[in-house]
C-alpha cells in the first residue's frame, strides 16, 4: 500500500511548508496497518492524505477508521491509478509497502515524479537489482529528492546501546548471533500469497532475516564489519521454500571471527546477539542489554523500545523537512544488509564456499 502524508514539524512551521504523502500497499497491508499507519498517525510531522492499493477493497480496509483520505487503486476507474496519483502537485512523498519483487518499479516511478520515498526493506530482490536501482537514483535524481529505505531494527535502542558498550571493551574477539522461530501455516505473516510461493531468493530469510542482519551490523559498528562468510542453508519445513535456515561463519574486518545462525523453521526460540571483547562481553536480547565485565553483570532494560517503526517514521519526516537524509535510511546501508544475506544464500548453494563482501564497510 502507498501512504501520502503531510509533514509540519514544529521547528519548521515558520517555513509554512506542507508535505503530503501516500502509502502504497498491496499484500503488505498487514504491516502497513499494524506498524506504519499507527506510527504515522502518532507523528506530528506527518498527515496521511491518500492511500493506493492494487484493489479498492484493500485500500478501503486500511482506511476504514480514517477521515479525509483519498483512495486510489487500479480497479477504481480512470484517473484513480498510481500514475494519476503521482501527478498530484500537492503530494510530495510516498511510503511503499509492497511485495519484494514489485517494489523497485513503484520506487522508480515515484522518484521520477519528484516524490520523496520511504520504501520497505529489502532494498530490492537481488544485489544486482539493488545496485542498478541505487546507481540510477544517484545519477538521475537530484539529492533534494530523498529515497530512504525503511529498516526499523536500526532504530532499536538496544543495538545502539550495545554498540556503545562494545566500543568501550577493547578489541573484538568474536561474534555469536542466534535467531530461531517457527513460521507456521495459518500465521498472519505466512498467509499471503507472495510469501507462500515466493518469486524471490531466500523466502523468509530474505523477507525477515534481513532485519537481523541489520541489527547485527548496527551492533558491530563499521570498525567490525563482516567482510567474508561461509554458510550452509537448508529447508527444514516443506511450507517454507526455497530455504528457511542458514548457519554461517563470518570474518570481521578486524580479523575476528564468529557465527550467525538464523532459522524460520526450527523449534529453537529467541534472538541473541553477543560480542566478546578483550575486557568483557555484550549481549543484546529483546528489550535489554547484558554487559559482563570484571566478573560483574550489568543489565540495562529497554521496556518501551517497541518495534522501531515510530522513530524510523519520525526520522524520515524530519529528513524531508530539513532536506538532510538520515544516514540510517540510506539505500547503501540497505544494500550492505542485502549483500550479506545474499552471500549466505550463494555460499549455501555452493556447499559453504567462501564469499567476499564489498559493500559492508
Amino acid at each position: 500500500m502507498v501512504l501520502f502524508l503531510r509533514t509540519e514539524l514544529a521547528t519548521y512551521r515558520s517555513l509554512q511548508r506542507q508535505y503530503h504523502f501516500l502509502i502504497n500497499s498491496s499484500s503488505l497491508g498487514l504491516f502497513a496497518q499494524e506498524e506504519h499507519l499507527p506510527a504515522l498517525l502518532g507523528n506530528p510531522s506527518l498527515k496521511l492524505v491518500a492511500i493506493y492499493s492494487r484493489s479498492l477493497a484493500s485500500a478501503k480496509s486500511l482506511s476504514k477508521d480514517l477521515k479525509d483520505v483519498d483512495l486510489y487503486s487500479e480497479d477504481s476507474g480512470e484517473g484513480k491509478g498510481y500514475a494519476d496519483l503521482l501527478k498530484r502537485d500537492d503530494l510530495k512523498g510516498v511510503i511503499v509497502c509492497l511485495p519484494i519483487s514489485n517494489q523497485p518499479t513503484f520506487i522508480k516511478q515515484a522518484l521520477s515524479a519528484g516524490k520523496h520515498v520511504l520504501s520497505e526493506k529489502p532494498v530490492a530482490p537481488t544485489l544486482a537489482a539493488a545496485k542498478d536501482l541505487i546507481d540510477w537514483y544517484r545519477a538521475s535524481i537530484p539529492p533534494s529528492t530523498i529515497w530512504a529505505v525503511a529498516e526499523n531494527f536500526r532504530y532499536l535502542d538496544t543495538f545502539r546501546y550495545g554498540a556503545e558498550q562494545v566500543s568501550k571493551l577493547g578489541r573484538v574477539l568474536g561474534l555469536r548471533v542466534r535467531m530461531g522461530q517457527m513460521v507456521k501455516p495459518g500465521g498472519k505473516w505466512y498467509e499471503t500469497a507472495w510469501r507462500k510461493t515466493p518469486d524471490y531468493q531466500g523466502g523468509f530469510l530474505l523477507d525477515g532475516g534481513v532485519h537481523y542482519i541489520a541489527g547485527t551490523r548496527v551492533f558491530l559498528g563499521p570498525a567490525n564489519a563482516i567482510v567474508r562468510t561461509s554458510a550452509h542453508t537448508q529447508q527444514l519445513q516443506e511450507h517454507l521454500p526455497p530455504v528457511d535456515t542458514v548457519d554461517a561463519t563470518v570474518k570481521l574486518a578486524s580479523g575476528a571471527t564468529g557465527t550467525v545462525s538464523m532459522s524460520f523453521g526450527t523449534t529453537f526460540k529467541g534472538n541473541e546477539y553477543s560480542v566478546a571483547c578483550e575486557k568483557g562481553t555484550v549481549t543484546v536480547l529483546r528489550g535489554k542489554v547484558v554487559v559482563t565485565k570484571d566478573g560483574e553483570e550489568e543489565v540495562k532494560e529497554f521496556p518501551d523500545e517497541g518495534s522501531g517503526v515510530t522513530p524510523e517514521s519520525r526520522a524520515w519526516g524530519e529528513s524531508i523537512v530539513s532536506g538532510k537524509a538520515d544516514p540510517r535510511q540510506s539505500p547503501e546501508e540497505a544494500l550492505a544488509d542485502l549483500e550479506l544475506l545474499e552471500a549466505f544464500l550463494r555460499s549455501g548453494e555452493q556447499n559453504g564456499a567462501p564469499v567476499e563482501l564489498k559493500y559492508s564497510t
